[in-house]
């Protein structure tokens, strides 16, 4: 799967979006239907002649359950770093209360990091 991530972060959008339609096994007129888009506008996205509106790149994301970064941004666009992607993948497999807990546990790590920072700016200042 990692590898899979990989290899759709080098696309570019318009390949990205044909490669994952394709894995959840739409045809363009499927897609289509599901996302209330037209075909013709669904095959002027993926064939790099149209952008996608915030609408449409809405409707798509959804539909191809993905994140509208993961679509839209390239390698390294806004991924985490390779030391946390594996973790980061791992923790979409979690159930709702894990999801929550592994949430929470980030938060208390957040807060904790941008409170020992503004302390230390603190001492930086009185000084």
């Amino acid at each position: 799967m990692a590898i899979l991530i990989r290899v759709l972060l080098m696309m570019s959008l318009p390949t990205r979006l044909i490669t994952l339609r394709k894995e959840q096994r739409l045809t363009q007129q499927q897609m289509a239907d599901t996302t209330g888009i037209h075909v013709n506008s669904s095959k002027k996205y993926e064939a790099g002649q149209a952008q996608l509106s915030l609408n449409a790149l809405k409707k798509m994301t959804l539909t191809i359950h993905v994140s509208t970064d993961f679509l839209l941004f390239e390698a390294h666009g806004r991924s985490p770093s390779d030391d946390f992607f594996l973790q980061f993948e791992t923790l979409s497999q979690f159930d709702k209360e894990e999801r929550k807990d592994a949430k929470s546990v980030l938060e208390s790590l957040i807060l904790k990091h941008n409170a020992k920072r503004d302390f230390s700016d603190q001492i930086q200042e009185a000084q």
